[in-house]
């Protein structure tokens, strides 16, 4: 076996033993930890696709900015299991008939899908090139980018307004 492959296997197994302990975990830190790991292993699978670029970004605004966001959002809800109120069965069973029709279509798409059969049409333009990158991405892409900012920005208001302890008169 060759060291790429190796490599591959590995973080692919890393992937999703964290993913699914993400899931799993019963303290909401320990999965936004296991989430943290996620994603860097993530960045992993960029790096051998040879998507340097990709992997830094992915890390810098995955692993950084929106897991900071995710933890300072647990910790300012204070997650109690005495104040957590249990879900009723019907909850549960709509959570799980969803998650195994969501299955069912994503596995049927997939069986379904058929691959591209053709020849690669290469414009020998340089989308690696963090010149090309922000051309693209300022230019063609600069509305979506600024709605993408005010969402992350509406959250993070949304995030500190409902964590915010009402005063009481004593």
């Amino acid at each position: 076996m060759s060291t790429i492959l190796i490599i591959f296997c590995v973080l692919g197994a890393v992937t999703i033993a964290t993913a699914f302990l993400t899931i799993f975990s019963r303290n909401p830190i320990h999965s936004a930890l296991y989430l943290v790991i996620c994603f860097f292993t993530i960045a992993g699978h960029y790096l051998l696709l040879n998507s340097q670029f990709l992997a830094i970004v992915h890390i810098i605004v995955y692993s950084g900015a929106i897991m900071i966001l995710f933890l300072f959002t647990i910790m300012l809800m204070n997650l109690n299991k005495e104040n957590e109120v249990h879900k009723p069965r019907i909850t549960r069973l709509g959570a799980v008939v969803s998650f195994c029709l969501i299955s069912v279509v994503l596995i049927l798409v997939f069986i379904n899908s058929k691959p591209i059969i053709g020849e690669y049409i290469s414009t020998g333009e340089d989308y690696q090139s963090i010149k090309v990158l922000g051309k693209v991405l300022l230019n063609e892409y600069m509305v979506p980018f600024e709605f993408a900012s005010i969402l992350l920005l509406v959250a993070m208001i949304g995030t500190v307004l409902l964590s915010k302890k009402e005063k009481t008169e004593k």
